[in-house]
């Protein structure tokens, strides 16, 4: 069975920020995902995953995701 990741609760401001950002590009879900991916990318690369950073990552993600999206269409 798949492990399920949750965002810790200091990063939920970070999540929130990333959803209006990104509203009507990605959903809730794959917000979350992200967030979730970049924080424990953070952890495994640094040992620490600041707000900052994850914002950071997570937002890298988005674009990324965005940009491979576009290209299909």
């Amino acid at each position: 069975m798949p492990e399920k990741t949750t965002t810790p609760r200091d990063l939920s401001p970070v999540v929130d920020r990333l959803n209006t950002e990104f509203t009507g590009v990605h959903d809730a879900a794959t917000v979350t995902r992200c967030v979730d991916a970049a924080y424990q990318g953070a952890l495994d690369v640094t040992g620490r995953a600041g707000p900052e950073l994850v914002e950071r990552i997570a937002r890298q993600h988005l674009q990324v995701l965005a940009l491979a999206f576009s290209e299909r269409r």
